[in-house]
């Protein structure tokens, strides 16, 4: 045998011989730690997304309640969230809010929710899984996103004001 042979045997067999154990478990490693970040920044931008639709559905039910005051002078009275979204509501008969409001949150907790002729409250739980990152969110009047003198915009509700004063702007 001539060495070039030999030398060509030799790499020929170092061709098939595949990877060693060694090399596999560094490549399983590399795998195992991507897909475990990989997967961490999903859950954490699916529980994001679900934040904002939440915040999203209290503020459009918030903006609804305000556009009732602005129209009657005071909010309707309200016990809990599912009467406020109920297909008999007056929010739902007066197009002030969609039909199709859900009564539980996103992360399927029940949203909170009341309302008197002076202020309302609404709530959802947030995350029960991550409070620190995805807390309790709350909207009360002077937060929705309504133009004119409402309590969006920094108006008292008329039955707030003296009697005198009803019709008055700021």
């Amino acid at each position: 045998m001539t060495p070039h042979s030999n030398q060509a045997t030799s790499q020929a067999r170092r061709a098939t011989r595949g990877f060693s154990l060694l090399e596999l478990l560094v490549a399983m490693m590399i795998i195992a730690v991507l897909g475990t970040l990989g997967f961490s920044q999903y859950r954490k931008q699916g529980a994001q997304a679900r934040y904002l639709k939440a915040q999203d559905e209290l503020k459009i039910v918030a903006e609804g309640l305000d556009q009732y005051w602005l129209k009657h002078g005071t909010y309707p009275d309200f016990g809990s969230w599912d009467a406020m979204v109920d297909g008999n509501s007056v929010l739902v008969k007066e197009s002030l809010i969609k039909m199709s409001m859900s009564s539980q949150d996103p992360f399927k907790q029940p949203y909170e929710g009341k309302s008197s002729r002076a202020t309302y409250e609404l709530k959802c739980l947030g995350d029960p899984d991550n409070q620190d990152d995805y807390g309790p969110i709350t909207r009360t009047p002077g937060q929705g996103q309504v133009m004119g003198n409402g309590p969006s915009a920094g108006g008292a509700p008329k039955a707030d004001l003296p009697a005198g004063d009803a019709g008055a702007k700021k």
